[in-house]
């Protein structure tokens, strides 16, 4: 099997994942995916759609990500991950569609607007 190569886009977060057939290893930015994310959410959304599709350890995952925080991250590279699953086999898609990791989440952090302190937050009103 050749490399399949997928981008996923969160937030402000970019990853793009190279997966090979392998034994299930995950490499985030040169580091090993436990390293990278250590808290025990974030790994098991990272494992979600090869349990969805019942490929776990079949594949070496390869992630450059960048940009945004953790969480951004993580739902980043879910979503290249679910794409890459796809381009191996088609039938995988209905499963991860049902449960939305096909989807590319569009909210985006609202920009400041002129007049204001923040997006919605005013600058303190004074009557007198």
């Amino acid at each position: 099997m050749e490399v399949i190569n997928t981008l996923g886009r969160r937030k402000t977060s970019v990853a793009r994942v190279y997966m090979t057939s392998g034994k299930g290893n995950f490499t985030i930015n040169g580091r090993d995916g436990k390293e990278y994310f250590p808290v025990a959410i974030h790994q098991s959304i990272l494992q979600q759609p090869f349990e969805l599709t019942d490929t776990k350890g079949q594949f070496d995952v390869n992630v450059n990500v960048f940009g945004g925080g953790i969480a951004g991250q993580v739902e980043a590279i879910r979503l290249a991950v679910s794409r890459a699953l796809v381009e191996v086999n088609e039938e995988h898609k209905p499963a991860l569609k049902a449960e939305g990791l096909m989807t590319r989440d569009p909210r985006m952090v609202e920009r400041k607007k002129p007049g204001q302190k923040k997006a919605r937050k005013k600058f303190q009103f004074s009557k007198r």
